[in-house]
């Protein structure tokens, strides 16, 4: 019986149709993050303080500098030089130059203080959805909201977008919602008023990160089982390029509407590769519509030079007995390992996605330079892909993964300490976090798709990955509000979340060279390290969102390695 990863063999596992299919699908995957991150630039808070009518006139009569300016007529530093004013009258006449308020205080008490009734000034040179809709102070909290809508939308749409997939095919739940995400980029950059840009940001998360993974899967179908980890880790670190670009063009258009305009019209240009980029012949083997699929191949076959094997026409999928057998939500904490794998593996989706994010929000609202911060610590996360490419096959999957949450807890708790002028020590040790929570996220992934048995394997990643998009929507609150607090106790939250992680994960078995389990015993069985067989190393690269076909992909590779 010939499969598909039969034919890529002899026609090219990685030839010349799949990188071009790459690079394609890498774009849609950096396009992705201005939407996951995009807060920083859009929704900045720059220093501000109330607006009092005649203080400017007065300044310019006096010939204040701004420093000066400050002193005289701002309550103090700090939330009540943000939020409050003085309740005074500056177009009086009888105020001076120097200390214009000394002669109001009636025997020497306070001057009364009034809420911001007539705006604030905001010292920036640009513009963001905060500046605009005034969203500081009491009304601060619509920013947290702001992002929190994207990663509710992520939450929603991940079943919605997936189901898409596996019905109609991967390539048109690509296309379409890549076209639904950039008019929705384009209809929040014109939004008129915040309740309209909620709605907007909804929508967008409702179909992005389903595109995204659209993508992902696509191209981890094309290739074949010994490319298949590197592509997937190669196609996440395209999502890092986006950040740099991001960095770069937030600088350039400081902003917010075109900013938010010059990162989703470019994505109009994506929906042009449509004719680029086939079917998966998988997806098309597995709705029996096997004539296009073997079309497919020949075409693959075509672009990479090589001759299509004589008996391509009796290509299909491997018969996969475990696909008989119907998933249950129960079967995650049927037996009692099952339950640890379950409750461990949703502790470190919701703790990466926590730390992740939070780390991001929290040097944008610190940070010295927003823009060079933001820059150094993307740039860490290519050799944290590096790092995971080089020590995935030396050392497994456990010890590295601990690791990895150990230093980026151990990050956030050494940045509690760092004094707030020594800015370039802070963003040094945030980047060493940042690099260790990126590794987190992407080895998450593999661990999670290896330690399920065959038929509920992508209910496991679904359901337990579905705890990283609940921590997305949670993370804005817990940042803003705790800086509020105190602006070291996001810091030390996530410093607990990380090193609680390190421990819960060994906890969990080690899957270096131990062939998939196929059924709920064989998951049972893997905390006794089994050999390997024919010492191959065994691996699965899935996603929440690789629903109906993972079985089948699933049978197919452990019957193709074993051969």
């Amino acid at each position: 019986m010939l499969t598909v990863d039969d034919v890529l063999e002899q026609v090219g596992e990685f030839g010349w149709f799949q990188k071009q299919a790459f690079l394609i699908l890498c774009l849609f995957s950096a396009a992705f993050a201005p939407i996951y991150v995009g807060i920083v630039f859009l929704a900045f808070t720059p220093d501000h303080r109330c607006r009092s009518p005649g203080v400017a006139e007065l300044s310019r009569r006096c010939g204040w500098s701004l420093a000066e300016e400050l002193n005289y007529t701002v309550p103090g530093p700090g939330p009540q030089g943000q939020c409050l004013r003085y309740a005074v009258d500056w177009n009086q006449s009888a105020l001076g130059c120097l200390d214009p308020l000394a002669g109001l205080a009636a025997n020497g008490s306070p001057l009364p203080l009034g809420p911001c009734d007539q705006g604030w000034v905001y010292d920036t040179p640009g513009s963001s959805i905060v500046t605009e809709f005034n969203l500081v102070c009491d009304d601060s909290w619509k920013v947290d909201l702001f992002q929190s809508c994207v990663n509710l939308g992520f939450f929603l749409g991940s079943l919605g977008v997936g189901y898409i997939a596996d019905r109609f095919g991967r390539k048109v739940c690509l296309f379409t919602s890549t076209l639904i995400s950039a008019v929705v980029g384009v209809l929040t950059a014109v939004a008129p008023d915040y309740t309209s840009l909620l709605l907007f940001r909804l929508l967008q998360g409702l179909v992005s990160k389903g595109n995204w993974t659209a993508g992902y899967t696509l191209i981890t179908e094309f290739v074949g089982l010994g490319y298949r980890r590197t592509v997937a880790i190669l196609f996440q670190l395209a999502f890092t390029v986006g950040l740099v670009l991001l960095s770069g063009l937030a600088y350039v258009l400081p902003h917010w509407r075109w900013l938010q305009l010059a990162v989703s019209l470019p994505v109009f240009l994506l929906v042009f590769c449509y004719w680029f980029v086939p079917e998966s012949p998988r997806w098309l083997l597995s709705q029996k519509r096997n004539t296009q699929a073997i079309k497919i191949m020949d075409h693959i076959a075509q672009k990479n030079g090589k001759l299509p094997p004589a008996d391509l026409k009796m290509l299909s999928l491997e018969e996969d007995v475990a696909e008989k057998l119907s998933p249950s939500f129960v079967d995650l904490f049927r037996t009692p390992n099952l339950r640890k794998y379950t409750f461990i593996l949703m502790y470190l989706w919701f703790t990466s996605s926590v730390v992740y994010q939070g780390l991001i929000m929290h040097v944008g609202a610190t940070g010295g330079n927003l823009y060079l911060d933001f820059l150094y610590s993307a740039l860490v996360e290519f050799p944290a892909s590096f790092i995971i490419l080089v020590t995935i096959d030396r050392f497994g999957r456990r010890y590295p993964l601990a690791m990895s949450n150990l230093a980026a807890g151990l990050a956030c708790f050494i940045m509690v300490f760092i004094p707030h002028d020594l800015s370039w020590l802070n963003i040094a040790v945030a980047c060493v976090g940042r690099m260790g929570i990126t590794i987190v996220f992407q080895m998450v992934c593999l661990v999670n798709a290896e330690l399920f048995p065959t038929f509920i394997r992508n209910l496991g990643m679904m359901v337990c990955s579905s705890l990283c998009d609940l921590g997305g929507v949670l993370t804005p609150f817990l940042v803003f509000r705790l800086m509020e607090v105190w602006q070291g106790s996001p810091l030390i939250l996530f410093a607990a979340l990380g090193l609680v992680a390190g421990g819960m994960t060994l906890l969990l078995p080690e899957t270096k060279g131990i062939t998939l389990p196929e059924t709920i015993e064989d998951a049972e069985n893997l905390q006794r390290k089994a050999k390997p067989k024919e010492n191959k190393i065994y691996l699965q690269v899935q996603t929440s969102e690789l629903n109906a076909q993972a079985p089948e992909r699933d049978a197919s590779q452990g019957t193709s390695w074993q051969k």
